[in-house]
């Protein structure tokens, strides 16, 4: 069992953690500080004790709410965060940055941010093409020798990057978009980590909202929602991959589960080193996402499900060029539709 899994069985933590960034960042406007906090503690009380934040979300407004959510309870959560991608106020946009000096000064910030004086997981959150990943890997392996982090962590990274890192120091956990409808990883990623014992991290487990059946138009998203400018969510390419869904909705009410659920549970299937961190800046979504753990599929309802939303039938690039350009994770070949790379 890897280490990361053995403290978040040692929290007695669900198999399913939550990724706090969308209550700050990306899906239109961030909640009022207040209200963040409030729906972060309520996650902690339904039972969450994985939370995932970054320095970027929020232009560091997730941390501190994070930090204000959690505070008095950190020993009993597993807390995450990430470093190496941060917004600039300099340039006005965000800038990846993998230097040594600065991951070290950007999780003392992080510390400081999230009251606490270690983070169970520090994740690179994007490679620096200018900085060999041995470099950037090799301090936060410093960092852990520290006591500052407790494990080493890489996202959006391919398998040959994981191979290379982990020959300076060994990666606790790869975090990368993994769904129904995105399954990238299952390329080479996933074999990559399991050969190194670690664990795949998965985030927007629920295909940012597409899986659960509640997104129909996507125009009717705020203008900031970083969804509009993706591929998928196009105004030709939506309406198509809604039709691949109808299919998938159909399949959950006949395990009478609501598709969220039924997506999260075919995660889990995929083994238990695999964790998703679905999000979610409401109590109802919340406990909804996390009775998912109490949903085990059979062997020929996942075969059912592996059949649905394969990568030929997916029309769009899950990324738009710009975002495509920040990461190398592995592609596939067969996407269609508009933005296909």
């Amino acid at each position: 069992m890897s280490d990361v899994l053995r403290r978040l069985e040692r929290l007695r933590a669900p198999a399913i953690g939550l990724g706090c960034m969308n209550v700050s960042h990306a899906y239109g406007s961030p909640l009022p500080e207040a209200e963040a906090v409030r729906v972060l503690q309520h996650a902690f009380e339904v039972g969450y004790r994985h939370f995932d934040t970054a320095t970027l979300y929020g232009k560091t407004a997730n941390e501190r709410v994070v930090g204000q959510a959690l505070a008095g309870r950190r020993e009993e959560v597993f807390l995450a965060s990430k470093c190496g991608m941060a917004f600039d106020l300099e340039i006005g946009a965000k800038r990846i940055d993998g230097r040594p000096e600065t991951l070290r000064r950007q999780c003392e910030q992080s510390l400081s941010r999230l009251k606490t004086d270690h983070l169970d997981l520090y994740y690179l959150h994007r490679r620096d093409r200018r900085v060999p990943i041995e470099e950037s890997v090799g301090e936060l392996g410093r960092l852990e020798q520290e006591g500052k982090i407790g494990g080493v962590g890489l996202s959006e990274v391919s398998a040959a990057t994981l191979r290379q890192a982990r020959q300076e120091h060994p990666i606790a956990a790869v975090q990368s978009e993994y769904s129904v409808w995105t399954r990238n990883p299952e390329i080479a990623l996933l074999d990559a980590c399991r050969e190194s014992n670690t664990v795949l991290v998965a985030f927007s487990p629920l295909g940012r909202a597409f899986l659960t059946g509640t997104l129909r138009d996507p125009a009717r998203l705020e203008d900031s929602d970083m969804r509009r400018g993706m591929p998928r969510f196009s105004a030709d390419n939506y309406p198509r991959n809604l039709d691949l869904l109808a299919e998938f909705e159909v399949l959950a009410r006949q395990r009478e589960c609501t598709p969220a659920q039924l997506a999260l549970a075919w995660l889990r299937g995929q083994g238990a080193d695999v964790i998703p961190i679905p999000g979610s800046r409401t109590a109802s979504h919340q406990e909804e996402n996390l009775a998912a753990e109490a949903l085990t599929l059979d062997a020929g309802t996942l075969a059912l499900i592996n059949a649905m939303m394969t990568p030929d039938q997916v029309v769009g690039a899950r990324y738009s060029e710009a975002q495509q350009a920040d990461i190398d994770t592995e592609e596939f070949a067969t996407a269609r539709g508009d933005g296909d790379h």
